[in-house]
């Protein structure tokens, strides 16, 4: 009997067991799965090949005057055109058409903004706030559900801040690559990752405890070839630049999941080494933290090591979340999973700490913030306000909203801020643009208020040291 394709049942009814035997195909080998796994490469090669330049590289689009004046830079129009033409060193931009709309590269609004800064009017703020002698704020973006847009969000929060003048880092830790395929990164094997970082903070405990265990007569545990050679890598032969001039990446691929079973083994043999705090120590003394203003970090939709080192390091954590019951409940279990993941680190060191007589271990982050991502507004507002009676100021009051914006240009491999708005209707472009902006906004409120909350407390103690 065939399939009754009238309504009347549920299509999986009344299957004809030749039919769907015609259909089922070969059983499937390991060698099918070198196959499927050959046309994905060769696919996502494809895709992420569109909007490349010639010479295989990707590029950042320009910014047009209305563009700029309307989000870039607080001038109007009319006087941008007046300082452009009173100064013709500065960018004078590019048209397609004599007396048409003049375009700019980012590296020139960068410019722009610096002499706006420098000679505009004192009562606006052309240049991003960042205290002087404050280190970088390092974020993290984490969630173990998946498909709450967690990649996506730390991105478009990393070209936000780049459009807003700061200079930004991206650390993709999850081995699958999502960050370093959208920032265009070429990552060969994991000693193009932060694993070689990992490996040079356990490898220099080692090398300490070595000397301790020596000066107790004690064999030395031998360093093998990875921790030797890891010894010798520094952040900045890690770093790689973008089509972003002011966004920098440390990439992510495949072999950097082998980094979720080495780290135990480490930690097994030396009790003593704090693997949570080998990325940000490696990258603190690197002078990473001074070089930037801001710090993204990617984590893996797992809470394995990578993700601790991630949460560890940061300053301030985001947690996507989409307005449904099972991610909300999922988010939720998330939360006790760090609790109990970082408490009992605490527990664990401060036990030991107390015996020694030395000072305990104690997280501790600037701000923690679930957001809201994917929004419906007309299936989920009910939910959401839900969620929002619940968390209160730990779920951000905006909601970033999916519109077409963002479906299309995940499509085309880009972030919205790459998008040309001539491609799109204007209304989406702002709408779909707005949405980023807002979740920008609420974020970056974070982060002045708790570089300022640093800058006041150093102040502070100054003069209680002056006293």
């Amino acid at each position: 009997m065939k399939p009754d394709t009238g309504g009347a049942l549920p299509p999986y009814f009344n299957i004809d067991p030749d039919t769907a035997l015609a259909q089922l195909g070969a059983p499937s080998s390991t060698d099918s799965l070198r196959k499927i796994a050959q046309a994905c490469d060769a696919g996502r090669t494809d895709l992420a090949g569109r909007g490349l330049q010639e010479n295989g590289q990707r590029s950042l689009r320009l910014f047009s005057t209305w563009e700029i004046t309307r989000y870039l830079i607080p001038v109007a129009t009319g006087h941008f055109r007046r300082v452009l033409k009173a100064h013709p060193d500065l960018p004078q931009g590019q048209s397609d058409t004599p007396g048409g709309a003049k375009w700019f590269t980012l590296d020139e609004v960068l410019r722009l903004r610096a002499h706006f800064g420098q000679e505009g009017s004192k009562a606006k703020e052309y240049l991003p706030y960042r205290p002087e002698g404050q280190p970088a704020k390092m974020v993290a973006v984490a969630n173990f559900k998946g498909g709450v847009g967690k990649t996506s969000t730390a991105a478009h929060l990393a070209m936000s801040a780049a459009l807003d003048g700061y200079k930004v880092l991206v650390i993709d830790l999850d081995s699958q690559g999502s960050m370093t395929s959208i920032f265009g990164g070429k990552v060969d094997d994991e000693w193009q990752t932060v694993f070689p970082l990992l490996a040079r903070h356990y490898a220099q405990y080692l090398r300490s405890d070595n000397q301790r265990r020596m000066d107790r007569g004690e064999a030395p545990q031998p360093l093998d070839d990875t921790l030797s050679d890891a010894l010798d890598i520094s952040a900045d032969s890690l770093i790689q630049s973008t089509h972003w001039p002011n966004i920098d990446l440390i990439g992510a691929q495949l072999n950097l999941y082998w980094a979720e079973f080495q780290i135990p083994v480490w930690r097994m043999q030396a009790r003593g080494w704090k693997l949570w705090d080998a990325l940000s120590d490696t990258l603190a003394a690197d002078g990473v933290l001074d070089r930037y203003d801001v710090v993204f970090i990617d984590t893996p939709p797992a809470l394995g090591y990578l993700t601790i080192n991630g949460l560890a390091a940061a300053d301030i954590l985001l947690v996507p979340v989409g307005a449904s019951f099972l991610e909300f409940d999922s988010t939720g279990r998330f939360f006790d999973m760090l609790h109990a993941t970082f408490g009992s680190i605490e527990e664990a060191e401060n036990m030991a700490a107390r015996a020694l007589g030395r000072a305990g271990t104690h997280f501790e982050w600037d701000a923690v913030r679930a957001v809201v991502t994917r929004y419906d507004g007309t299936q989920q507002a009910e939910l959401a306000a839900l969620m929002q009676a619940y968390l209160g100021p730990v779920l951000s009051p905006h909601r970033q909203d999916f519109t077409a914006l963002i479906g299309q240009t995940g499509e085309q491999v880009q972030g919205i801020y790459e998008a040309d708005y001539r491609d799109f209707n204007r209304e989406t472009y702002v709408r779909g643009r707005e949405t980023f902006d807002a979740t920008y906004a609420a974020f970056k409120q974070l982060l002045i208020g708790s570089w300022r909350r640093d800058e006041l407390a150093e102040k502070q103690a100054s003069s209680q040291v002056a006293e």
